[in-house]
């Protein structure tokens, strides 16, 4: 029996995820947490084989949760089910550690393929995810500009394009004004960009607010 943890900040989609699950006669739903937060606070008591991933959800997104369940286990099966289309953030999770990448809109019976691929240890990458993994791997003429972005510059990047100013940021990650205006610093170099309005610009245009 292959033994999943739903984590989504939805509970909609929670009950949904179940009751598809639950009619494989293979899977157990054996829980759910609601953030980053619940998840890391009962990821290493619930027993558990794979783990199906939101990205956007308060307190600790899911980027932040899988890279914890990694630190902790690298071999550990993570499958990311998100709203987002894999050229948003499939290849910066996959390089973390996810072990698969799907989104939302998927059928049901690829849901559940994707479970027992990844159960079985293989990683779960459908067309367009090894397309751009691909071009990762290719000259770095070909990457956009925010894949130059460390993890953290890429989530000063998301807050500063969704209008966030550095005293908000700075409170919202733990960190100093200073450290945030650092980080901003290298954005716009890394990125050959001169100002907010062009930050905020690339991101609406590339669709990477949450």
């Amino acid at each position: 029996m292959i033994r999943v943890f739903i984590v989504d900040d939805h509970a909609v989609v929670r009950q949904g995820l179940r009751r598809i699950l639950e009619e494989a006669e293979d899977i157990e739903v054996v829980g759910e947490a609601g953030n980053g937060a619940e998840a890391l606070n009962m990821v290493h008591t619930l027993g558990w084989d794979v783990m199906l991933l939101d990205i956007s959800m308060p307190e600790i997104d899911g980027g932040d949760t899988l890279k914890q369940i990694i630190a902790h286990d690298k071999d550990a099966k993570v499958l990311i089910l998100s709203m987002y289309e894999e050229d948003q953030y499939a290849v910066r999770l996959m390089k973390a550690g996810a072990s698969g990448y799907l989104t939302k809109d998927v059928a049901p019976e690829q849901l559940v393929g994707a479970i027992r691929n990844v159960y079985e240890g293989k990683k779960h990458i459908n067309s367009t995810l090894a397309e751009l993994l691909l071009q990762e791997c290719s000259s770095d003429s070909s990457k956009p500009l925010h894949a130059t972005l460390s993890d953290r510059e890429f989530q000063v990047l998301k807050l500063i394009g969704s209008g966030k100013k550095v005293s908000d940021i700075a409170r919202k990650l733990s960190l100093s004004v200073k450290t945030v205006s650092t980080y901003r610093a290298h954005i716009l170099a890394k990125m050959k960009l001169k100002n907010n309005a062009e930050l905020t610009y690339y991101v609406i245009q590339n669709g990477l607010l949450n």
